[in-house]
């Protein structure tokens, strides 16, 4: 039960002078001292995150020898291990929920909502049950050791050029052909509001209506809280959940459709993360 405003003032006016008095220094003193505890916490998360990657990149640097396809697919498996090791000693406790079913058997373009730093192990997490590779940002393949790792595994989009969103677009499309699925965030990057979504990019729509691919919108529920973007030193354990909702179909949709298509995407994920009270929403 939650008490109504007044009694909570009625309770401070009630208490003696002396007890206000230690109140005013030990709530500002636990403020402090919770932020001097997830400081903590969110070095020893990084040494962990740190520590895995190395131990895996041997792996990953035989893994690369063997091909995009094949090599790919590996790479995937140890970042999987990876995610789930860092999820584990973090203290993040990960479940996939399906509000509609979902077949592993067939390709299909995942699309997620962006809001943390923490949404790359989550979705390893999240999509464990297929082949993926995962669209991101060309910049992150220039920091030392881990930019490796992720230009061998995600297909790199620099939307500043349009000869290698292009590329990127034909790398995808290969992809699926290939029966291996997609994964990528049509927000582009972080939702910094208070709405449920950023506006979506055209590209995830495009794409599915080419390939005829259907597109399996999913909701990560809890990264918010786990990691908030303003700071990696933000860090708490806790749980993770992403919702699986209904696949969309695509088939015989043209070009002219895509508008539609997003917008049909864009109210079930809205509409799902209003369903379930997403944290980040006022």
């Amino acid at each position: 039960m939650v008490l109504p405003d007044d009694f909570h003032r009625n309770c401070l006016l009630d208490m003696p002078l002396p007890a206000l008095y230690l109140l005013r220094i030990f709530v500002p003193f636990m403020k402090i001292a919770r932020s001097f505890v997830g400081f903590i916490f969110s070095i020893y998360a990084f040494a962990v995150f740190l520590l895995i990657m190395f131990l895996i990149f041997p792996f990953i640097i035989i893994a690369s020898f063997f091909g995009r396809e094949t090599g790919g697919n590996i790479i995937y498996i140890l970042c999987r291990f990876w995610a789930d090791a860092c999820l584990l000693l973090w203290g993040i406790r990960h479940k996939n929920l399906y509000e509609a079913p979902h077949d592993p058997s067939h390709p299909c373009i995942f699309v997620f909502n962006h809001i943390s730093y923490i949404d790359i192990p989550i979705l390893m997490a999240a999509f464990r049950y297929q082949h993926i590779r995962v669209l991101g940002k060309a910049e992150m393949t220039k920091i030392p050791i881990f930019g490796f790792i992720y230009k061998n595994a995600v297909v790199t989009v620099d939307r500043s050029n349009a000869a290698n969103r292009a590329k990127s677009v034909m790398i995808l499309k290969s992809v699926i052909k290939k029966n291996i699925s997609v994964v990528l965030a049509p927000e582009g990057t972080f939702n910094l509001s208070h709405q449920p979504l950023k506006e979506f990019y055209d590209g995830a729509f495009r794409i599915a209506i080419e390939t005829q691919t259907p597109i399996k919108p999913v909701i990560f529920l809890d990264a918010y809280n786990r990691l908030h973007y303003r700071s990696v030193f933000s860090l708490t354990p806790g749980r993770s959940r992403a919702i699986y909702l209904e696949e969309i179909k695509t088939a015989g949709l043209h070009a002219a459709d895509t508008s539609a298509l997003k917008q049909k995407v864009y109210e079930a994920m809205e509409a799902a993360l209003i369903k379930h009270k997403a944290s980040w929403i006022q």
